[in-house]
């Protein structure tokens, strides 16, 4: 019996051997060839392609053309998985690899309809343009052509790969458009039901601008001054019912949380049936950028900060690069980071020219509420499964793609629909040679809009709206009438500010815009400005600054925003000292900021998530059953939450519940009790709620939980949190600064590029977390490539 049960298990452990042995030797068949030579015929010169010990690509190049099917050659090689998914996240193919789970998500890309449109923008596109998408491809589709094994993620999906073609360059910017202002949509949306549901003092007071303003001409957009509206009479009456039938289901927590505290049941029932809402604010996808002039540099040259808030997973979205050709007679080098699937650098510099960019926010929407006469049709369109295919049918109109809404139908014009929000004119920052110049390339480049900012190696500094913005004539918050909707066109004339007498720009996804500029340009979802504020505060705390000044602030995890929230907290449960007193000595010892082994940070940050759902949860949960998406409207929610604090209207208390101070207290309690059932179940141990392990950073790759056993290799190391949102420090457990860049152009061997994982997507490769410790542990790895250890040269084959 013993012998049985020894060979049972030998023969056990060696078929696993066996078959990691096998899924080892897979993985080295799959890694791509970084040395050698190979003929080609879409290069017109030879060409190199070359990697330091960070897999930095390096590309010396004859011209444009060729440096770009190198681009796309290494792109392939290290990223086409990243790839793939950003194409088919466009396109709305993304539940053939993964099934159902995906359609919902692939059927909100089918409506924008980007396939189609890809097609019709590369048309449009100059002949340069569309001959570098062509090269690029042809670059792509050559490593394709190497591999002995596709990447594991194709192997593990049971998947074919797909070719590349010149028009899924453009589907990968449509992919930026639904990743870093695809909430615009929602919002709009949003709003328009929150005016039609709750009226115009509900919507002004939920809306209302905030004392967070930070724009760059320090103008302010007046605070509201009306009084504030009645809790929805209709909204309560429905709450109370839901209380009464969500008793049952609350008991569970309720015992829970007497386990821990002595707190009155009855108190926290109540507050929690008025709490179901979970919803919380959208991250500020778009980061930060700043830059000072020549003034305020011991160089006299400008310098540029940029960090670009986006979800962090492996592979990262940035590739570091360095572009080096020729263009009309004169040498030309880029170095920064490009993104997989499009030729050229994104974020960089020329050596005379810097450029950053954050989410700009202005208003490129309109929700337009259509006639009941005005005619649709209807559209299906087929998206692929994994072993069949779903019918997804929507109403289309001549003013877009069109929704209803309690009744009404609404069609979309978006910005991305239209072919003048896409082109290549990014890649002409490569010959620009100063700020005058870089700013006419910057009126013409096509992307999700943002805040560029530039510095040359004279000093000058600029700020301007980069990217495609539509022309009109006043903003709109809410839907358009159908008889005010008007061909869409491109905006020639949009704001500037160049050289400014006090030497600094600074954005941060809020309101940099005049205040009468935004009554033209409106409010595509604005960051509320606390982050905005905080960094142009430290750029006035200096006179002078470097590379490393500029790292300071990026890092700068002060919580100034949550002070008051603090405060608060600390004084209602110092009434009640007896039940708080092991919280009060977190909340005294908090140390105002986001650090790692701050109990305190945690306490106060959830005690504010939790009053904002307690206070607006059955109005917003409203919302969402109506269709539309009401965490887009949090992000404002900040000035409402504070009146309704200080001044303590009594229709705004949930049932049963007798004051303010009990609704915030009790509202402390489900946070606290919430949070020790997520982190310590069992031992309630407060120490575990410590930001830095709440908030830890973990940058995994979206298949590793899939895999059993050996799947979180596929991460990168979890690493201790230490920011936030509100600071410029952003940093959550999965979003934070994809990349942190800081340069003076004619200075590049201070420059600095610092990114959250490594170049290769592939886990064998020894490019695969290279440079992720410097991220963790915030060093600074130098933008410029070191020596090379790889190199590749492609020739020209010629035609036979």
């Amino acid at each position: 019996m013993i012998n049985w049960f020894k060979w049972l298990v030998l023969s056990v452990l060696t078929l696993l051997l066996i078959a990691a042995l096998g899924i080892y030797i897979s993985l080295r068949l799959s890694l791509p060839a970084l040395d050698g030579n190979s003929a080609t015929y879409h290069v017109n010169a030879p060409t190199e392609l070359s990697r330091d010990d960070l897999g930095h690509a390096v590309i010396n190049a004859g011209d444009i053309f060729d440096a770009a099917y190198a681009l796309g050659f290494a792109h392939a090689q290290d990223r086409f998985f990243q790839m793939d998914l950003q194409r088919r996240a466009a396109s709305g193919s993304l539940s053939q690899w993964v099934g159902d789970v995906a359609l919902d998500i692939d059927k909100k890309a089918r409506f924008h309809q980007f396939e189609k449109r890809a097609k019709a923008v590369f048309k449009s596109l100059p002949s340069t343009q569309q001959e570098l998408l062509v090269r690029y491809a042809h670059g792509v589709n050559d490593a394709l052509d190497e591999y002995t094994l596709p990447p594991f993620e194709y192997l593990a999906a049971g998947v074919d790969i797909k070719q590349w073609q010149p028009t899924d360059s453009i589907l990968v910017i449509y992919s930026m458009y639904l990743d870093l202002q695809g909430t615009q949509v929602e919002l709009d949306l949003a709003r328009e039901a929150l005016l039609s549901t709750f009226g115009n003092d509900i919507y002004s007071f939920i809306t209302q601008p905030s004392n967070y303003q930070a724009a760059l001409d320090a103008s302010e957009i007046p605070l509201l001054e009306a009084e504030i509206p009645d809790y929805p009479a209709s909204l309560r009456t429905l709450t109370n019912q839901q209380n009464n039938e969500s008793e049952q289901s609350a008991e569970l927590s309720v015992k829970k949380s007497t386990a821990k505290t002595t707190s009155n049941s009855k108190n926290i029932n109540t507050a929690i049936a008025r709490a179901q809402y979970n919803g919380t604010e959208l991250p500020d996808i778009g980061s930060n950028n700043w830059a000072v002039t020549g003034s305020h540099t011991a160089t006299g040259a400008g310098l540029l900060a940029n960090d670009m808030h986006l979800g962090l997973r492996v592979p990262i979205i940035w590739y570091r690069a360095q572009l080096n050709y020729q263009e009309s007679g004169s040498k030309v080098q880029v170095t920064g980071v490009s993104l997989p699937g499009i030729p050229g650098i994104v974020v960089g510099t020329n050596g005379h020219i810097a450029w950053g960019f954050t989410n700009a926010n202005l208003d490129n929407v309109d929700w337009i509420a259509l006639d009941n006469t005005t005619p649709t049709n209807m559209v299906t369109e087929r998206i692929p499964l994994p072993d069949g295919e779903h019918e997804f049918t929507f109403e289309v109109s001549e003013y877009g793609p069109v929704k209803e809404l309690n009744g009404k139908r609404y069609a979309l014009n978006w910005v991305a629909h239209h072919p003048f929000a896409a082109n290549l004119g990014i890649i002409n920052f490569g010959a620009a040679k100063d700020v005058q110049k870089a700013i006419n390339i910057g009126k013409r480049i096509a992307i999700p809009t943002q805040n560029l900012v530039i510095v040359d190696e004279t000093g000058n500094a600029v700020w301007l709206p980069g990217g495609a913005v539509m022309d009109r004539q006043t903003a709109s918050f809410t839907a358009i009438k159908q008889q005010d909707a008007t061909v869409p066109e491109r905006a020639a004339k949009l704001p500037m500010l160049l050289n400014p007498e006090m030497g600094r720009v600074w954005t941060a996804n809020a309101r940099v815009i005049s205040a009468d500029d935004f009554k033209i340009w409106g409010d595509g979802g604005y960051a509320l400005g606390a982050r905005g504020q905080q960094i142009r505060d430290r750029l006035f705390e200096k006179d002078t600054f470097s590379e490393t000044d500029f790292y300071a602030i990026q890092l700068d995890n002060h919580a100034r925003f949550l002070i008051p929230w603090q405060h608060l907290l600390y004084g209602l449960l110092n009434m009640q000292d007896i039940e708080f007193k092991p919280d009060l000595a977190y909340l005294n010892a908090w140390k105002e900021c986001a650090c790692e082994d701050s109990v305190g940070y945690t306490l106060v940050k959830h005690f504010r998530r939790e009053v904002i759902q307690t206070l607006f949860g059955g109005m917003l949960s409203h919302l969402d059953q109506q269709g539309v998406n009401s965490r887009t409207l949090l992000r404002g929610i900040e000035p409402a939450t504070w009146q309704l604090i200080h001044s303590q209207p009594d229709s705004w208390l949930p049932a049963d519940t007798e004051s303010f101070d009990e609704l915030l207290v009790d509202a402390y309690r489900r946070a606290k009790h919430k949070l020790l059932d997520k982190y310590s179940p069992v031992e309630a141990d407060m120490e575990t709620l410590a930001w830095g392990k709440v908030n830890a950073l973990s940058v995994e790759h979206p298949f590793a939980s899939q895999i059993p056993l050996v799947g979180s290799m596929l991460n990168m190391q979890q690493v201790q949190g230490f920011g936030d949102t509100f600071m410029p420090a952003v940093q959550a457990p999965s979003f934070g600064a994809s990349e942190r860049f800081f340069v003076s152009p004619g200075h590049l061997e201070d420059a600095i590029l610092t990114l959250p994982g490594g170049q290769s997507g592939h886990p064998l490769s020894d490019f695969f977390t290279a440079g992720f410790n410097d991220y963790a542990t915030h060093a600074a790895t130098p933008l410029l490539p070191g020596e090379s250890i790889h190199s590749r040269t492609f020739y020209k084959k010629e035609v036979e």
